[in-house]
């Protein structure tokens, strides 16, 4: 019997796998789709995002490590980050076109 895809994780409000990756060949997860309409952009074909080193707070919040913060911006950025990787895949579609 095939394994069941591992429940994703909430950071900041986007969701990741298990091992803090948007999209994983590891357990087959892919949270593009779902974060980019979450963030108010129509899905397209791009990069997937990595969460930084992260740990779960008392609250059971994931926090980045370097700040300490479960709302970090610098860390956890992911409308800013999603915009830079939606236009890099842009860029690189007009480039093979």
């Amino acid at each position: 019997m095939a394994e069941a895809a591992p429940a994703p994780i909430e950071i900041n409000d986007a969701y990741f796998c298990q091992h803090f990756k948007e999209v994983c060949s590891s357990c087959s997860y892919d949270g593009r789709e779902e974060n980019d309409t979450f963030f108010g952009f129509d899905p397209i074909d791009r990069e997937g995002l990595e969460a930084p080193p992260s740990s779960v707070n008392k609250d059971g919040q994931y926090q980045c490590k370097k700040h300490g913060s479960p709302a970090c911006n610098q860390c956890y950025g992911w409308k800013k980050q999603i915009t830079r990787a939606r236009a890099a895949a842009k860029k690189a579609g007009k480039k093979s076109s």
